[in-house]
């Protein structure tokens, strides 16, 4: 603005000279208001470079952060997309996890009824050995009555082992289940058995 009025000074001054005679005095006078205006033109001009470069250094600043906070959002959200991804698996596994403990659950509760089931019909079956118990004594006894065999339980389990108490003498039992056929190993303890009555 004071430029402005400087200048307009100045081309009044010129037109002044211009009506008077005292034309160097006015000229001189003029020429350095004309370099205090060009001085201060320049040194605008210089500040005015002086602004303009900081701004641009500013500018390419704030561009060089834009960057780095764009590839930053970017890191993030690339993080962000991993965690939700690892969190849906995890979601995933957990919701298979929990069928697989209903599942167990459901097959423990029913172990537990088997369980108590068992429980159950094994106080039935006491209940009915202590009645079977003396009829298996009373057939054993009986048995042992009619075939007079003594029968040794400690031996091998292919091997029908005791000692028949005939009328006369007694007779050692020594067979191996495996070298001969049930229906012989039958045939010949029935013929131990004594048929005279």
């Amino acid at each position: 603005m004071e430029v402005f009025r400087d200048m307009e000074d100045v081309s009044q001054g010129l037109i002044g000279l211009l009506n008077a005679n005292r034309a160097g005095a006015w000229v001189r006078r003029f020429l350095g208001k004309q370099e205090r205006m060009i001085e201060r033109l320049l040194d605008l001009k210089e500040n005015a470079e002086g602004f303009l470069s900081e701004i641009l250094a500013m500018e390419e600043d704030v561009a060089q952060k834009l960057v780095d906070e764009k590839e930053t959002a970017q890191h993030v959200e690339s993080k962000l997309q991993k965690i939700e991804s690892e969190l849906q698996k995890a979601s995933e596994k957990n919701g298979s996890l929990k069928a697989n403990l209903n599942l167990l659950t459901k097959e423990l509760e029913e172990l537990k009824e088997m369980e108590q089931d068992l429980l159950r019909m094994e106080g039935e079956v006491d209940e009915d050995t202590t009645v079977v118990i003396p009829s298996a004594v009373y057939v054993s006894q009986l048995y042992h009555q009619v075939s007079k065999i003594e029968w040794d339980y400690e031996c091998e389990p292919t091997i029908i082992k005791g000692i028949h108490h005939g009328p006369n003498i007694a007779q050692p039992i020594h067979l191996d289940s495996t070298q001969h056929s049930q229906k012989f190993i039958s045939d010949y303890l029935w013929s131990l058995v004594d048929t005279q009555w």
